[in-house]
């Protein structure tokens, strides 16, 4: 098989969603995560600085990135943590709403990073708090009276998820749960964490599926679209 032809044939059935924003509000995204290179290489020479067009591309990994030419490289924003990469925000949005991230521990800190480079991406005000988790309840006591001022708060958390329920009795602004991939054995890639937030006692709690700090981010922006 003609692995060129076929790589061509692949860009070529990509149809990119241009109408979306018009729709719902939102712009279209793009996955990368098991993309063939030669597609996310196509869709980054669409959309970068150079063309002055700008979209979100999330699980870009490092190591396809910067596998790139440097032209590729130097015209978009890449943040490597979150796996996130856009040419430049969108105009600000809602200037005066702004959403509060709040991690349970550092090891969260690739998914809650990627819900606050998709809020950056579409221009929304964001503040990100980390290693929070209330094996040290102080932690979380100290920073509440921040994140009471805040239109919407996401929590990212793993292993027992317990601080999503702790916040969840705290807050009345809109909470929406994330769960992670993070602990040993039992913690089952983050399955007892999304369990733990479907079960939770605290009332009104949106979850969201495991690692999707993205879906989270969106989420937030339809909320503060109806403002």
């Amino acid at each position: 098989m003609d692995m060129e032809k076929t790589n061509n044939e692949n860009i070529e059935h990509v149809q990119f969603d241009y109408q979306r924003k018009e729709r719902i509000g939102l712009p279209e995204a793009v996955f990368c995560e098991g993309k063939d290179k030669k597609i996310i290489l196509s869709l980054l020479q669409e959309f970068n600085r150079k063309t002055q067009k700008s979209v979100l591309f999330t699980r870009l990994e490092s190591e396809i990135f910067y596998s790139f030419p440097m032209e590729v490289q130097e015209n978009i924003s890449y943040h490597a943590l979150s796996q996130t990469a856009f040419a430049y925000p969108l105009a600000m949005h809602r200037a005066n709403k702004k959403v509060a991230i709040v991690s349970a521990g550092s090891c969260d800190a690739k998914v809650a990073w990627e819900a606050g480079k998709t809020l950056e991406y579409l221009g929304i005000m964001y503040q990100v708090f980390e290693d929070c988790g209330v094996a040290g309840l102080w932690r979380i006591q100290k920073i509440l009276p921040q994140i009471q001022e805040f239109d919407i708060v996401i929590v990212v958390a793993g292993l027992d998820a317990a601080l999503v329920s702790v916040l969840g009795g705290l807050i009345e602004k809109p909470l929406l749960a994330v769960p992670t991939s993070v602990g040993y054995g039992m913690a089952k890639n983050g399955e007892s964490a999304l369990s733990s937030m479907l079960i939770s006692c605290a009332s009104g709690i949106s979850v969201f599926n495991i690692d999707n700090g993205f879906g989270a981010a969106q989420a937030a922006a339809r909320i503060i679209n109806m403002f």
